[in-house]
């Protein structure tokens, strides 16, 4: 790695000091919080100010807020990014924690699609691939992804008209009994599953929030029976929550997930 650059460096610590709080500053503030000389931060701000990385509050003299530049460089990021790729890799190192089967899903119509997966190396551990398709109300990603809608979308992908497929003796197939399921899900802020889409599998999933803050996935882990506890349950699901939020963060999301 080369060398870093003192003037880039501070340039760069007062731009991300707008990550907080409401968003101004005065020069008097970036001093207070960095420590830096007055005549270094306003040759900063200047210099930032003039290329549309800051830009004064109306109204406001010698107030500052960010400018339409990150903006623009921050729309180019999320442009390039892949969800899959991204969820790969977040997938990979949850699993390297864990030694379970991760996986990132989305949502389509009523069912759910595994965009990427990692595999446990338990001999014993579940059997799926990227690419599969299940129903949403069966699985812990899918109940999390169905959780998320507001209630006039679930509504019109889980109608009250019937009964729901069941996948195994387990699966939910009464829609108000889904519809309690999910209200639990957003009080707790991860989903659970036991044996509902495989007889000998349980699952946890956490959401997965873009940088709107909309929830764009769910991430898994899915453990054979034999290795399913209470206590195993709360761990995943802390993790679970974690590797969530570090896909979230990736995706442009910030704050609590």
């Amino acid at each position: 790695m080369g060398r870093l650059v003192p003037a880039v460096t501070r340039a760069l610590d007062i731009l991300e000091l707008f990550l907080d709080g409401d968003g101004t500053l005065s020069a008097p503030d970036i001093v207070r919080r960095l420590g830096l000389p007055r005549t270094t931060v306003h040759e900063l701000v200047t210099t930032l100010a003039a290329r549309s990385y800051l830009v004064q509050v109306p109204g406001e003299p010698g107030r500052y807020r960010l400018g339409v530049r990150p903006y623009q460089l921050g729309s180019r990021y999320a442009e390039q990014l892949d969800l899959a790729a991204e969820g790969q890799q977040v997938a990979r190192a949850v699993a390297e924690t864990c030694d379970e089967t991760v996986h990132v899903a989305i949502l389509e119509g009523t069912d759910v699609i595994y965009i990427a997966k990692v595999d446990s190396t338990h001999a014993v551990r579940m059997v799926s691939a990227a690419g599969r398709r299940l129903p949403a109300h069966c699985t812990s990603v899918g109940k999390m992804l169905l959780a998320s809608l507001p209630e006039p979308e679930l509504a019109a992908r889980i109608p009250d008209t019937g009964p729901l497929a069941a996948m195994t003796e387990n699966s939910i197939t009464d829609p108000a009994a889904l519809r309690e399921a999910l209200h639990a899900i957003r009080e707790r802020g991860v989903a659970v599953e036991s044996r509902e889409s495989n007889p000998d599998v349980s699952c946890v999933a956490a959401p997965v929030r873009d940088r709107t803050r909309r929830v764009v996935a769910a991430l898994s882990i899915s453990v054979p029976m034999i290795r399913w506890t209470d206590a195993r349950e709360e761990e995943l699901a802390r993790l679970a929550a974690r590797g969530a939020a570090d896909l979230s963060e990736r995706l442009g999301h910030r704050g609590a997930a």
